[in-house]
């Protein structure tokens, strides 16, 4: 499969029938989600490993993480209606089998798996949502890969939560996420903003990789 023809495919997927303003759930593009999980790809750590997609959504990164031969993913989402939905995006590739949807916050999940992807708040309702994200993906693997808003005072920020847990920043590639207007508060019917796709990966004492 190239990357093209998996964001086309995630680029299908159903998203929220009712989106949450205050869980920031805005549906991960396509292009953006292949972004990700094709540099995940190339790495080795998709194909017949262990995956969590934390704060799954509609579970766009997991099924395109089974699309690319996961073994298993875990979707955790707290949203029950958002979670069904994930199921149904599954069951509607015949990739059901691949995924365990677990409804549950982030904090409470602790399987430990190969691979983290996730698509965090961006903490434009809820300042710092996404470290509680992060901190329960830095518990759970040692390879995390995520999005956060490509700002110069959220980078600052990534590279010192990254540093001070223990892990370094690989990779770090800008692409364009475009969000449509869902919430009362939008003013535009598309808002085209620059986020910054991560890879993190755990060292050990002496700031090798594990």
């Amino acid at each position: 499969m190239k990357k093209k023809h998996l964001a086309m495919i995630l680029s299908r997927l159903r998203g929220f029938e009712n989106p949450k303003a205050e869980l920031e759930q805005y549906r991960t593009p396509g292009n953006v989600a292949a972004e990700m999980l094709w540099l995940a790809h190339s790495m080795g750590e998709i194909e017949g490993k262990t995956i969590a997609d934390l704060g799954a959504g509609t579970g766009v990164l997991g099924i395109g993480a089974c699309l690319l031969g996961a073994d298993k993913v875990y979707a955790v989402e707290r949203d029950i209606e958002a979670l069904e939905i994930a199921g149904e995006n599954a069951k509607s590739l015949g990739l059901e089998g691949c995924m365990e949807f677990i409804e549950s916050d982030v904090s409470e999940f602790s399987i430990k798996v190969d691979t983290v992807v996730m698509n965090p708040p961006f903490g434009a309702q809820k300042p710092r949502a996404d470290r509680p994200f992060l901190v329960k993906a830095f518990e759970v693997s040692d390879v995390v890969y995520s999005i956060h808003l490509a700002k110069e005072e959220v980078r600052r920020f990534i590279e010192a939560f990254v540093r001070d847990n223990g892990f370094k920043i690989t990779h770090r590639k800008t692409v364009d996420f475009e969000i449509p207007a869902q919430f009362f508060f939008h003013r535009k019917k598309l808002e085209r903003i620059k986020v910054d796709v991560y890879r993190f990966e755990r060292l050990t004492v002496d700031g090798t990789p594990v």
